[in-house]
């Protein structure tokens, strides 16, 4: 399904979420820093940078595309952490992908179209900074630290009751299906 927005066509999955794909856009492989973006409609907010996947679009292709149009940035995109619903105020269904950033352009399209700023942040530094305002976001961040020890093997919180399902090898990504204010689900 699609319904259409002046000079943006939202798409739709079979249930009715909104299709929507985002980056956690990452200095080095360390994933200790992370880069956000302003807000459009709260330029003093700082939010992950994502946006609306187009017809046809695949996830990760959404999600390095809506990156560099927000955040400027060019890199190598790495595993998918997560799927997010968000179903409090809007259906959003959000691919989340980590990517390594290898080329920052000096100017980029929200840059020069409405002044959209970016700003570099530890990633305890943004997970605080986003839990105000915009706590699905930081939930990206959370999720990082939740799912993949450095083996990218899965990990567990023994106070929230999830196991990991089976052992997930260093090449093989880690896909977690996850709804914004409950536990991980491992798939």
């Amino acid at each position: 399904m699609m319904k259409f927005k002046p000079n943006q066509t939202r798409t739709y999955d079979g249930e009715g979420f909104k299709r929507r794909a985002a980056c956690l856009c990452f200095k080095s492989e360390k994933e200790d820093e992370v880069l956000l973006v302003s807000s459009s409609r709260h330029p003093d907010h700082w939010i992950v940078p994502g946006g609306g996947m187009e017809p046809e679009e695949e996830p990760c292709g959404a999600a390095v595309r809506e990156t560099y149009e927000e955040a400027g940035v060019k890199g190598k995109l790495g595993r998918l952490l997560g799927i997010f619903e968000h179903n409090q105020d809007r259906k959003h269904r959000t691919y989340v992908y980590t990517l390594i950033v290898t080329e920052t352009l000096e100017d980029w399209e929200d840059s020069v179209n409405i002044g959209r700023k970016r700003k570099w942040f530890k990633v305890d530094e943004a997970i605080r900074v986003l839990q105000s305002h915009k706590p699905d976001h930081a939930e990206y961040i959370r999720t990082l630290t939740d799912t993949c020890n450095p083996n990218c093997s899965p990990v567990y919180n023994s106070t929230n009751g999830n196991t990991p399902s089976a052992h997930v090898s260093d090449n093989t990504p880690h896909y977690v299906v996850c709804s914004s204010g409950s536990d991980l689900v491992n798939r």
